[in-house]
């Protein structure tokens, strides 16, 4: 190989990126030292960006296509140098693929419950975990903001931050969503839609897109969940007296193959159902009815201009006994709409302490 033949072997001549891995999000083409050459050919892929960067500085942004590095498609390049030495001159520039397809499966989880207020729950803690998926839509802010010289970049390298930013975010949009926690299972999908938009913009300002986010699942505290596990049996137990009876059968048709225990426990459990048939049945005729309720109605009296009670009716009883409430004293109840003389109000209490006439002699 002759000297030339060897010189121009070290001028890179055609520049394009392959990628196998699957999470790789920005490759920077080897150069080594190596200059490229000028006429070079750039191949772009479908879900590709080229960035041309010039002494640290992003001098441009190349869309998918195939391109010839000249001055004529190239304008940028009319500034990285002076070209003294013709057509065959080399030029240095570092050059960044970056993969702008979507990154899928990415894993996002609560470490800690999330207290939310509920409409029937009143206040309860639940876990949340799903995927979301991203791609890069500003190849020159992803560059900047999170990429910086990395030749190699990855998607685990971003991903728990990403993950984190959803968190710091996910206890505010479930506080707006005003979906019970019972109907959170029968939404997943909704759900998903909704904090996707309201997640998706904190997600600009890295040059992302949150394409998606799902739901797998939303669970509640292992103690709410017992307590949701017994009201459900409750209502599919429907009505009680039935559902005795259905009991009662089921253990003696199971008793032949039951133990001397299970006896025990099965009568003791015969006794208590019938206990509370029984509890359940109407009163028998000869019961005897309630004894009636003494009047509870009280009163307000008005003594020396000042009101003073209330008062039940024993009390009044009593003060009318010792002469302090007198037939002109006022009085008021809520059944009356002004205050009152008592003796309009509690003229048969009066009665009482009238002394029969005296015999006549």
């Amino acid at each position: 190989m002759g000297l030339f033949d060897w010189i121009f072997g070290q001028f890179i001549d055609v520049i394009d990126w392959m990628d196998d891995s699957q999470d790789t999000m920005v490759y920077r083409f080897p150069r080594k030292d190596n200059e490229i050459k000028y006429g070079a050919k750039l191949t772009v892929r479908e879900s590709q960006v080229a960035i041309f960067v010039n002494e640290g500085v992003i001098a441009d942004i190349l869309k998918p296509g195939i391109y010839e590095l000249d001055t004529n498609n190239l304008p940028i390049m009319t500034t990285l140098q002076h070209w003294d030495h013709g057509f065959n001159s080399p030029f240095k520039a570092e050059v960044y693929f970056l993969n702008t397809k979507r990154f899928t499966d990415l894993k996002w989880g609560t470490k800690n419950p999330i207290t939310l207020r509920d409409p029937e729950f009143k206040m309860v803690r639940l876990r949340a975990f799903g995927t979301y998926e991203i791609r890069i839509t500003k190849p020159d802010v992803f560059m900047r903001e999170i990429v910086g010289t990395d030749s190699h970049f990855t998607v685990d390298e971003v991903e728990n931050q990403l993950s984190n930013h959803i968190l710091n975010r996910l206890p505010a949009v479930l506080g707006e969503s005003d979906i019970p926690i019972l109907d959170f299972a029968a939404n997943y999908v909704k759900f998903g839609d909704y904090i996707t938009d309201k997640i998706a913009p904190s997600f600009d300002e890295y040059g992302l897109e949150l394409t998606h986010m799902l739901v797998e699942n939303i669970s509640l505290p292992e103690e709410v969940e017992k307590a949701l596990d017994k009201r459900t049996s409750r209502e599919i137990t429907g009505d009680l007296d039935e559902h005795l009876k259905y009991q009662t059968g089921e253990a003696l048709g199971n008793s032949g193959n039951s133990t001397i225990s299970d006896m025990v426990g099965m009568g003791a459990g015969l006794a208590l159902g019938q206990e509370m048939l029984n509890k359940r049945k109407p009163t028998d005729k000869n019961t005897p009815p309630a004894l009636p309720t003494r009047d509870e109605t009280v009163y307000h009296v008005a003594i020396d201009g000042i009101s003073d009670g209330p008062y039940d009716i024993r009390k009044i009883k009593s003060l009318i006994k010792m002469g302090e409430l007198q037939e002109e004293t006022l009085v008021w109840t809520n059944s009356l709409k002004d205050w009152t003389p008592a003796k309009d109000v509690l003229s048969r209490y009066f009665n009482q302490n009238t002394p029969p006439p005296l015999p006549k002699s």
